[in-house]
C-alpha cells in the first residue's frame, strides 16, 4: 500500500477503535498492511479494488486460548 493509504488507515483505526492501534507496511507485500495494538500484532488489512470499488478488509484471528 502507498504511504498515504497507510496514514489514512492508521488514522481510521485510531479514531474508530483505539488510540494505541497502528497500521504498518508489510515487507514484500503491497496489497495489505499489518495492524498492531501497541507492539502486539492484531491482524491484517487487505486492499480490495475489484470491480473499480475500493475497499479495505480487516482480518483478525482469535485463538481459543484468548477466549478464556
Amino acid at each position: 500500500m502507498k504511504p498515504e493509504e497507510l496514514k489514512k488507515l492508521d488514522a481510521y483505526f485510531k479514531r474508530t477503535f483505539n488510540e494505541t492501534m497502528s497500521v504498518k507496511a508489510r515487507p514484500r507485500k503491497d496489497d495489505s498492511a499489518e495492524v498492531y495494538v501497541g507492539d502486539e500484532f492484531l491482524g491484517v488489512v487487505f486492499k480490495d479494488d475489484e470491480d473499480g470499488d475500493l475497499s479495505y478488509n480487516f482480518s483478525m484471528a482469535i485463538l481459543d486460548v484468548d477466549l478464556t
